[in-house]
């Protein structure tokens, strides 16, 4: 079966547990998924050179020649520049300090390479070919080991003085609470990522607060986010508190997103989707209550569509909205 019409994009997603990579269509369609673990132990230089090898597997596997595809596009955990395409320190890789990925990769490849930190490239991947279709202003947050987002404004990826705007997860919302990993205190991040919802129930188990989730897990240090899942099912009471206090939290949080940039929807993936209608029935409510009612009034809240593609569908993006004025 011949591959659908071109311009082809290499969509390359670099994270601490996974490379995968996969050749994309302008509409959306990706025509092959190669991934692999990234054994970060291994540093920024061999990993690299497996990202070329996978790279030139997806585009054989598409079986589109090599000289029809366009563009990379590259996302990878931050901090990161995507004016000179150099990754500095993200605390999931180790070594990859002011590594130039774009010179490296578009050196291999033969072709021309942007990078952007993986929230943005989700954002955009949503906007283009998922949830966001459609819709000029939105905000996206994926909301998992730790809490990103993305922002679109005018239909376009805001990125702020120097490509870092958009960390939705280091906005404080108690001025003098929990330590984050960023090294404030009292950011969303460190009350309502998935890693932080866990260790909220860890702490208060360990104070003495009863629950079923050390039996259902087999100990305390076992106690995961699904745990909590199938608690609240069962009536847990430690589960239904940690629960409803994330909420409201998220919730303010969200309301604040929603009265500084009033979009039209703001979108969420990552494993805390997987709650349902537990996160976005109370969530809604929260932001409806909080939010300025002219600006809550528009918005909606919703989950993102692009599921597991999203890393490769979203690094696809990237290149897409860096050529656009270049393909129009």
């Amino acid at each position: 079966m011949p591959s659908p019409a071109g311009p082809y994009f290499l969509g390359i997603d670099i994270g601490g547990t996974k490379l995968a990579v996969g050749l994309v269509t302008a509409t959306g369609q990706q025509l092959s998924a190669v991934r692999e673990a990234s054994r970060a132990h291994e540093g920024p230089d061999r990993m690299l050179e497996r990202l070329v090898q996978l790279s030139r597997q997806a585009i054989a596997e598409a079986g589109v020649p090599a000289g029809e595809v366009v563009a990379a596009g590259v996302g990878c955990g931050g901090p990161l520049n995507p004016d000179t395409g150099v990754v500095m320190n993200p605390p999931n890789l180790p070594g990859w300090d002011n590594v130039p990925v774009v010179d490296r990769l578009s050196a291999a490849l033969g072709m021309p390479v942007y990078l952007d930190n993986d929230a943005n490239a989700a954002a955009l991947g949503e906007h283009r070919f998922g949830a966001g279709r459609g819709v000029d202003n939105l905000i996206y947050l994926t909301i998992s080991t730790g809490l990103g987002g993305g922002i679109i404004i005018g239909g376009h990826l805001y990125q702020g003085e120097n490509g870092n705007a958009g960390e939705i997860g280091h906005m404080s919302v108690f001025y003098e609470g929990r330590a984050c990993g960023c090294g404030n205190h009292g950011c969303l991040e460190a009350y309502a990522s998935g890693t932080s919802i866990v260790a909220r129930v860890q702490e208060a188990i360990r104070a003495g607060e009863p629950s079923a989730m050390v039996d259902m897990a087999g100990s305390v240090d076992a106690i995961t986010g699904e745990t909590l899942l199938a608690a609240l099912e069962h009536g847990d009471s430690l589960a239904e508190r940690i629960w409803a206090e994330t909420i409201k939290i998220l919730g303010a949080g969200v309301a604040s997103v929603v009265n500084i940039f009033n979009p039209r929807k703001v979108v969420l993936g990552g494993g805390i989707t997987n709650f349902g209608d537990r996160l976005f029935v109370p969530l809604r409510e929260q932001v409806a209550a909080r939010a300025m009612a002219p600006l809550a009034q528009v918005v909606e809240i919703v989950p993102a569509a692009l599921g597991s593609q999203v890393g490769v569908l979203g690094a696809a993006a990237v290149a897409l909205a860096r050529l656009e004025p270049v393909l129009a």
